[in-house]
């Protein structure tokens, strides 16, 4: 039987991963040693290094997966999953395109213990894929829920927080700014007594009544401000 060709790839986002025992070389070494106990043959270790597994559109890999298209290799090895891809979406891409049981391609794994070549293998492959996903959505619903319960308190969830309002001082409550009220309310007044947006905004400014960032307030901003109260 004729033995697997394998091309193993091997990344680092940063010089410090290696540190965390994700090193290039400690990465060669785990897939030359997985390589001789399973008699398989190494036709190139593919290397980036300082790429993220935030996309796919990394250079060595990319010349990875045309040599498999190519037929130059009969499987990709990998000493972790993720050095692959941390992404489930891109994950299942991959299987799709490249390692289905139709393709006659594998995926090898030495850290999960992933050969696709088996059923078994590619039963485990997708197992994973399928926690991984399970856990993203988890972990979303979550942070909705979180999110609602803070919101529902009146607390504070992110982003910028209405003209009219500001943090409380523990910067977690949004409550009523008594400058900003001020300012809506004589915007309001001076617009019921038929003034244009422009002549409202020259005089609040007049008043002393600015924007945040000390400018005029212009007719667009007084009308945006109005519309919001």
């Amino acid at each position: 039987m004729p033995r697997t060709r394998a091309i193993a790839y091997c990344r680092v986002s940063t010089d410090k991963q290696a540190d965390k025992g994700q090193s290039l070389a400690v990465q060669r070494a785990r897939v030359r040693a997985y390589a001789d106990l399973y008699e398989i043959e190494v036709v190139e270790i593919i290397e980036d290094a300082g790429e993220s597994a935030k996309s796919l559109h990394r250079p060595g890999l990319q010349r990875a997966l045309m040599m498999l298209a190519n037929g130059e290799a009969d499987a990709l090895l990998v000493s972790k999953l993720d050095r692959l891809t941390r992404s489930v979406r891109d994950l299942d891409d991959l299987i799709r395109r490249f390692f289905s049981e139709s393709s006659g391609v594998a995926l090898l794994s030495v850290a999960e213990m992933i050969d696709t070549r088996s059923a078994s293998g590619r039963l485990v492959l997708n197992v994973l894929a399928s926690v991984s996903q399970w856990e993203r959505e988890a972990i979303g619903e979550r942070t909705a829920a979180a999110l609602a319960f803070k919101k529902s308190n009146g607390e504070y969830t992110g982003g910028r927080v209405p003209f009219g309002y500001r943090l409380s001082d523990d910067g977690v409550h949004v409550v009523e700014d008594t400058h900003e009220q001020t300012v809506i309310r004589e915007a309001r007044l001076r617009r019921l007594r038929g003034w244009s947006l422009r002549k409202v905004g020259r005089s609040l400014a007049a008043d002393g009544f600015v924007s945040r960032k000390g400018t005029t307030l212009g007719a667009k901003q007084v009308a945006r401000l109005l519309e919001a109260h």
